[in-house]
């Protein structure tokens, strides 16, 4: 990488706050959802307001952003619960999952 393109790329990620680089792309994440204790695909801390994705969970039908099917194998993501340093927060909904 050349020194401008280096100076660039570093003004860049100064300007975007430390969350939004290492947020995953949360309209990727939904289907079918296992909560396991070690080796997850992302840790998520639970919330009761201002969360990054509103999760309603459900028994079949997982097909679009926010919706979780919670499964015991075969999952399409490993989520581990935590209470801090998370990869987003989630609120648990009954109506209108998604990116508020």
């Amino acid at each position: 990488m050349q020194r401008r393109e280096l100076l660039k790329y570093l003004a860049i990620s100064l300007l975007i706050p430390q969350g939004a680089r290492s947020l995953p792309d949360l309209k990727k994440i939904y289907g079918k959802i296992q909560w396991v204790d070690s080796f997850p695909d992302f840790k998520v801390q639970l919330v009761t307001s201002f969360p990054d994705l509103k999760v309603q969970l459900v028994t079949s039908f997982a097909d679009s952003v926010g919706k979780w099917q919670i499964v015991d194998s075969f999952p399409d993501f490993k989520i581990q619960k935590v209470d801090s340093f998370p990869d987003f927060k989630i609120q648990i909904v009954d109506s209108f999952p998604g990116i508020p």
